[in-house]
């Protein structure tokens, strides 16, 4: 799809949000670790476990996408490539047909063997949420010239390893687009402006579904949140207000 159509992908963790997004058309489904945040309700992706995971790509699973549905590998299950095979191969007996890891170079052992297993590897570098504790935060990369050649120099390694894709998170436009430039693999940006192959977001976020917090880079389509506190709120009013009858029986 590089170069032909922009690619559109979006973040999945049950069964009924997989078909609604399939029937729509999202040719990349993930099976994102932020169902740790926006699901299970921890502070951050770290906490979130290979069970999870493998719980939530089979729910997701059971609506047969016709999307490629793909699947993060959570924090700390792919330390080492025998480690990371390992799990990779847990997602895809779950149901994933691709799995993300995050990290450039310092990962390019892991990725080979995931590839070399027969493992289809979407790749993720820029601001790494599994290392939000290690940087202290949510940080752009790419403004300095330091970071751009890091970020190029592992985007080129990731590609070379075998990945077949590369989200590019909280990357500056100028460097993101660099990169697509300089890649043949598709580049699938968040928060990092308009000129990658593809957007991904989490779903919540573009439904308006998870109100407590939205990221600077999102406008949400949809105010979900206040339609479902609409139509809640209506429905408790129905049921206050009916008097219950009673009839008689012979």
């Amino acid at each position: 799809m590089k170069g032909k159509q922009p690619i559109g992908a979006l973040t999945v963790y049950d069964f009924p949000t997989t078909r609604l997004l399939d029937e729509t058309g999202v040719p990349f489904l993930l099976v994102g670790d932020s169902l740790g945040m926006v699901v299970l309700g921890y502070p951050d992706t770290t906490h979130v476990t290979m069970e999870h995971m493998e719980h939530h790509v089979r729910a997701a699973a059971r609506a047969h996408p016709k999307a490629l549905l793909a699947a993060d590998l959570p924090y700390r299950s792919y330390e080492t490539p025998e480690q990371a095979v390992f799990n990779a191969k847990r997602l895809v007996a779950a149901g994933a047909e691709a799995v993300k890891a995050e990290g450039g170079r310092s990962i390019v052992p892991q990725i080979k063997a995931i590839v070399d297993s027969g493992i289809p590897f979407c790749g993720h570098l820029g601001m790494l949420p599994q290392s939000v504790l290690e940087e202290g935060g949510y940080k752009i990369k790419g403004r300095s010239e330091i970071e751009r050649g890091l970020l190029l120099a592992d985007a080129e390694a990731v590609e070379q390893a075998g990945a077949f894709a590369l989200v590019l998170e909280l990357v500056t436009p100028m460097v993101a687009a660099e990169i697509t430039q300089n890649q043949k693999i598709p580049t699938i940006g968040i928060g990092s402006g308009t000129e990658c192959d593809g957007q991904i977001l989490v779903t919540n976020d573009l439904l308006g579904t998870f109100p407590w917090f939205t990221p600077k880079f999102v406008k949400p389509r949809l105010a979900g949140s206040v339609l479902m506190r609409e139509a809640i709120t209506s429905w408790l009013g129905s049921i206050q207000n009916t008097k219950p009858t009673c009839t008689k029986t012979v």
